[in-house]
């Protein structure tokens, strides 16, 4: 049985995945818990590491895997962290015995649009250099495309050198979200999270090593919201 503030943990995590695609920050878990130093959510993570409810996967920076979740939060709806895609239609015949049924699987081509700072910002992306496949139940509606993230400022957020993201097109953010912002007048593009204040806007890093940058909020146009992340362990 987890105790409320490691079921409390369980929840965030979970929906920050659902709806980011990866894992909150150690500052993000401390601040949504009202905790006092991160501590004690290293002390939260490695219950629920024990009871088998998440794995942290070995040389990434804060990722976190959620395995399972508690009846009571499956009850409530939260499901399981898998969503099936139910298709309408009549079903197909059942397979001759000793054969699987092929499992059919929606892929998507995206235009990877270069590469984008997770650091110093670097110049605007402007041109399609590949492709990448990615799952369609990655993306939903609207235009996406991906980018290749250089740099290590985005590491607390499960971010790493060499990743691919998935980015949603759009061009308005709410406070937390990870966006492709361009900085108008240095046209440049970074990978960061955003926050407003007043007329101001922050640009976030989740690595200690970088300061925020705040720009007047003319300065920074956003160009999309991270929406999904593809690492490949191909060297």
């Amino acid at each position: 049985m987890l105790t409320k503030k490691q079921l409390d943990l369980l929840e965030f995590i979970h929906t920050r995945v659902q709806r980011d695609g990866v894992p909150p920050s150690f500052d993000e878990m401390k601040d949504a818990l009202d905790l006092r130093s991160k501590s004690g959510i290293h002390r939260l993570i490695t219950a629920l590491e024990e009871r088998g409810f998440i794995r942290r996967l070995a040389h990434r920076a804060r990722a976190i895997e959620i395995v399972k979740l508690p009846d009571s939060m499956q009850a409530a709806g939260q499901g399981t962290g898998f969503s099936p895609r139910v298709i309408e239609g009549d079903a197909p015949s059942a397979p001759p015995p000793g054969r699987a049924m092929p499992v059919e699987i929606h892929a998507l081509e995206l235009p990877v649009m270069g590469r984008i700072a997770a650091g110093v910002p670097i110049e605007a992306i402007s041109q399609v250099s590949h492709s990448v496949a990615v799952p369609g139940q990655m993306v939903g509606d609207g235009k996406h495309y991906a980018l290749e993230v250089r740099g290590d400022s985005m590491i607390e957020a499960g971010i790493n050198d060499g990743d691919i993201v998935v980015i949603r097109e759009q061009n308005t953010a709410d406070d937390g979200d990870i966006v492709v912002a361009l900085v108008v007048d240095a046209n440049e593009a970074t990978l960061k999270r955003f926050r407003r204040k007043g007329r101001m806007i922050a640009l976030e890093a989740a690595n200690p090593a970088y300061e925020p940058r705040i720009l007047p909020d003319d300065q920074v146009k956003v160009q999309g919201r991270l929406v999904g992340l593809i690492r490949s362990y191909l060297t």
